[in-house]
């Protein structure tokens, strides 16, 4: 589920190019502060997929809630046990 759920992400992903020493910007924009840059586009869907584990693991470290995407939804363990 958590790789399906990454990979529906990232068929999410927004990129443009701005003026910047690395002008490729990529963003989630349902996953709120999941953004990443980089030097090539390439560069910044590596990126991009990193920032998005990293929120990932946080949210579900610390309970935050998790946006469903097209009808997958990551829940923290603790809602899991019934």
């Amino acid at each position: 589920m958590l790789i399906e759920y990454v990979n529906k992400a990232m068929e999410h992903a927004h990129y443009e190019i701005i003026d910047d020493e690395e002008p490729y910007y990529g963003e989630i924009p349902e996953l709120s502060g999941v953004w990443a840059t980089g030097k090539t586009l390439e560069a910044c869907r590596r990126n991009l997929a990193r920032a998005l584990e990293d929120w990932l693991l946080f949210s579900l470290a610390k309970g935050l809630p998790i946006s469903a995407l097209d009808g997958l939804e990551i829940r923290p363990p603790e809602l899991w046990a019934a």
